[in-house]
């Protein structure tokens, strides 16, 4: 009996709000995992990085390869990760290991984010959509209501064109914040991608270096020498 009175126009606003509500969730959510995996990726300031740079580049000079991949493991920035994995892969050569962490940066973290926005821009382009399909039967519902009715009360049209506008509200209140947001986003990952180029151009200058100079993956120092260059890079500010 409850269904019979439900009508088709009804299931299918609901199913309009059901709709919008799940593509803002799915919006929001990737708007700010890519926020968060931007912050995490990058150095916090310009300043951060160079102290960074400049005791990877000491123990570069002195052909400690394996001293910059511990100090890089287990950092989650984009610039460490590069490095270490360089360390790792300097058996390849310079030109080869240089392709290789430049291919893994493109896929590890710039093909995720533009995954993520890309879903983000989806939600965007099809909020306002949604709410104009529910404006549509909003509006097909009150035109069935006239056409049944011999007389109509202006009550009775009311549910069916709160349904039209609302529903569109809806979509453009959806749509305009992400815009911002992704805006705001796209103005982060630019940033980085700054940073991470100029840390990298500096880090590949001195890479080269180390490589033809120590091709035999540096000089075998005892072990006291060994650990005044770490004792150095552990008095680095926190990362």
């Amino acid at each position: 009996m409850l269904f019979a009175e439900i009508s088709i126009f009804d299931i299918i606003s609901q199913a309009t709000y059901a709709a919008l509500a799940g593509a803002a969730l799915w919006g929001l959510y990737c708007a700010t995992v890519v926020w968060a995996r931007v912050n995490q990726k990058r150095f916090k300031s310009e300043d951060e990085q160079d102290v960074f740079m400049d005791d990877v580049e000491q123990m570069l000079s002195g052909g400690d390869f394996e001293g910059i991949a511990e100090y890089c493991e287990g950092d989650n920035r984009a610039i460490p990760q590069i490095i270490e994995m360089a360390m790792h892969h300097r058996e390849l050569g310079y030109k080869r290991a240089r392709q290789f962490v430049l291919d893994r940066f493109q896929r590890d973290v710039m093909s995720d984010l533009e995954y993520r926005l890309s879903w983000v821009s989806t939600v965007i382009k099809s909020a306002p959509m949604i709410g104009l399909f529910g404006t549509v039967f909003g509006m097909m519902g009150a035109f069935k209501t006239l056409a049944t009715s011999e007389s109509v009360e202006p009550s009775l049209l009311a549910g069916d064109i709160n349904v039209a506008l609302r529903t569109t509200a809806c979509g453009l209140a959806i749509a305009i914040p992400l815009m911002i947001l992704v805006a705001n986003v796209n103005i982060k990952i630019a940033k980085m991608e700054d940073l991470v180029g100029s840390g990298l151009a500096r880090f590949m200058t001195q890479y080269k270096e180390a490589l033809l100079k120590w091709p035999g993956g540096g000089p075998a120092a005892p072990a006291s020498a060994a650990a005044e260059p770490v004792e150095t890079v552990m008095q680095s500010p926190q990362r």
